[in-house]
């Protein structure tokens, strides 16, 4: 993921990486495909990753590396975000921190070389240091096991039964390569635009490609003038501190996204994360922080 900067906001946009970019140790920003967790102890583990509304296991939607200067309890950080995209749903939404000192458990003290690793294939780490597993499918925490070979791993029984259908059937008792899973069930709807629409669009028509505006303790721009939260929306951070306007994710991300195949769809207008104003470290683990969905107002 690509960034410039805009006045107070910097701005993402989506572009090809290599492969060895988007592991773990280069601190990636990326979009789709399974999380690069940052620590890899604490991790959100099924339950955390499952939809509030539906119970349904979430779709890894994007993360961002945002370090905090001057922190040295966080000078690595990375936000990950995590989407429902089961029908009829497709509504859910949950958001993790995580962050690092420089000296930590699992990074080298010096920054990641900018050179490619000799081996630069595609290969997915499904095991953790630690020992843990990840789920094939989404490359979340993965307890349960196929009873049959005993070799793959899964975050749920969805997910299981997903996998099996896709070949894992077939490929059971040998060894054979992990399906790369894809978000899917992504399309962007059409809505009649109101005037509050009309300053979105003036105010992203210079880099109108951007999927991303960051800006940590800045005010987000609304899509609509419905629906705009307001203080007493964003709950306080469990440690006590409010939560502050973090980034947003802008609608134009959905274009990137592969067609839904099934029906309904996720779809959004603006998502907007709001963290702990003092990214407070409650423990090594991974903090939820706060997602508000914006939807595109039909005034029709």
């Amino acid at each position: 993921m690509a960034s410039g900067s805009v006045g107070l906001a910097e701005l993402g946009f989506v572009e090809a990486a290599p492969a060895w970019r988007l592991r773990s140790e280069q601190f990636p920003s990326k979009v789709g495909g399974r999380p690069a967790w940052l620590g890899a102890a604490g991790l959100p583990g099924p339950a955390g990753l499952a939809c509030a509304l539906c119970g349904r296991p979430l779709a890894f939607l994007l993360q961002l590396y945002a370090p905090l200067p001057g922190r040295a309890d966080a000078f690595h950080r990375s936000l990950f975000l995590f989407c429902c995209r089961t029908p009829p749903c497709c509504a859910g939404l949950r958001v993790f921190r995580n962050q690092l000192p420089r000296r930590n458990d699992f990074y080298a003290y010096e920054p990641p070389s900018e050179d490619p690793p000799l081996e630069t294939g595609e290969s997915v780490c499904l095991q953790l240091e630690s020992g843990a597993h990840l789920c094939r499918v989404c490359g979340c925490l993965g307890p349960k096991t196929c009873s049959r070979c005993h070799k793959a791993h899964y975050c749920s029984k969805e997910h299981q039964t997903l996998d099996w259908r896709l070949g894992h059937k077939q490929a059971c008792t040998q060894e054979g390569e992990t399906p790369e899973e894809e978000l899917d069930s992504m399309a962007k709807h059409e809505s009649r635009e109101d005037r509050i629409f009309q300053k979105f669009k003036t105010k992203i028509s210079s880099e109108p490609e951007q999927i991303l505006r960051y800006g940590r303790g800045i005010a987000p721009i609304w899509i609509s003038g419905e629906n705009i939260p307001q203080e007493k929306d964003i709950p306080d951070c469990p440690c006590g501190a409010k939560r502050i306007f973090e980034f947003q994710v802008m609608p134009h991300l959905l274009n990137h996204l592969k067609a839904d195949r099934l029906g309904r769809s996720v779809d959004w207008g603006v998502l907007a994360v709001f963290t702990c104003a003092e990214s407070c470290g409650l423990g090594t683990g991974y903090t939820e922080e706060f997602v508000w969905k914006q939807d595109v107002t039909d005034t029709a």
